[in-house]
């Protein structure tokens, strides 16, 4: 029964991952306005209110693709 300790300790790390990354989101949407960020589109219409953070995410994903490359370099050697 090795293996659902092993799927039970995964579970419990991807868990904590997600409420730290949640909590960091979490955070950020009290301190950064993401509809004033420099290259957001925003549609409003009678009701509802649309925002595409295209600038944003483009940076995260350039950060996030940095990050995990220089970490999966450092883990494989």
């Amino acid at each position: 029964m090795e293996s659902l300790e092993v799927i039970g300790r995964w579970l419990m790390v991807v868990g904590l991952i997600a409420i730290v990354v949640g909590g960091l989101l979490w955070l950020s949407g009290k301190f950064l306005k993401i509809d004033t960020f420099p290259g957001t589109l925003r549609f409003e219409g009678s009701g509802f209110t649309c925002v595409f953070p295209i600038l944003l995410s483009i940076i995260l994903s350039l950060v996030l693709t940095l990050g995990l490359n220089i970490a999966a370099r450092l883990f494989h050697k």
